[in-house]
């Protein structure tokens, strides 16, 4: 039976606004193996659940969101259980989820983890780099965006993403992250873990073709491509990255695409 991959912003909503469509193919989805995955690691999956119920998308419960701070930790358990780490950026989503599974420790730290959002400074860099290159500490990248849309007062801009936040550490101690969000594969397994799916019975819905899409086609599932978030219908497919099975201007347009080959 067919599972359902499903990114949000830029998917659903922009900010604090619901994109035409989505309501609906939410409620047709439900009917379905589904799960809400993003690379944000920012909010916890309870506060997603929250901001969707404040847009008006019933009935999704923390559950059934996977964000690259859950899957980070979970990631980081598995490598070394009651591990210590050194967390920069990320915000409470990616600290309640680390503190759940290790502990928190600046001098002994086994993992060095760098998620977007505020924290990173001239003393958190050096904090970082040297418990990386004294103590061994493995450098770990909860995304590698370069960069995420935001919306303040109506207007669009970006902000650096997990990637750029990341770079610095890389450069000052040569060592490459392990990156666990899209389109790494590590947040595409523990989702299908999730959903008890195998890569076959997934389509993974995205508005980012470098990330959702290419991750996701790696994996072997099939994709659908909106283009309602960063990447507009005018846009020419960027070479070199797979194509997406559907390929739509909105989720309106994907229903009516998913309907048409009796997936709906």
């Amino acid at each position: 039976m067919t599972a359902f991959l499903l990114d949000m912003d830029g998917v659903l909503y922009h900010g604090k606004q619901v994109l035409p469509g989505a309501r609906e193919f939410v409620a047709q989805v439900a009917r379905f193996r589904h799960l809400f995955i993003t690379n944000n690691p920012t909010r916890t999956p309870a506060m997603v659940a929250d901001r969707l119920a404040e847009m008006g998308f019933v009935d999704i419960a923390a559950e059934q969101i996977l964000t690259s701070a859950e899957a980070t930790a979970r990631w980081l358990s598995r490598q070394k259980p009651g591990f210590r780490y050194f967390a920069v950026g990320g915000g409470e989503g990616l600290h309640q989820a680390l503190s759940q599974a290790g502990t928190k420790d600046e001098e002994l730290a086994d993992f060095v983890v760098v998620g977007e959002g505020p924290g990173l400074d001239y003393d958190t860099l050096t904090t970082g780099i040297n418990l990386i290159l004294s103590r061994g500490a493995q450098l770990v990248s909860t995304n590698p965006d370069a960069s995420v849309d935001a919306w303040r007062n109506g207007k669009h801009l970006l902000l650096p993403g997990g990637g750029a936040l990341t770079a610095p550490f890389e450069a000052a101690t040569g060592q490459k992250a392990v990156v666990i969000g899209k389109p790494e594969k590590l947040l595409f397994e523990m989702a299908m873990e999730r959903l008890a799916a195998s890569s076959g019975d997934c389509i993974m819905i995205g508005d980012r073709p470098e990330t959702d899409i290419a991750g996701a086609a790696a994996m072997n599932m099939r994709t659908a491509l909106v283009r309602s978030g960063c990447f507009p219908v005018e846009a020419p497919w960027p070479s070199g990255l797979p194509r997406p099975n559907w390929d739509t201007g909105s989720l309106a347009e994907l229903t009516t695409a998913f309907e048409a080959a009796a997936i709906f």
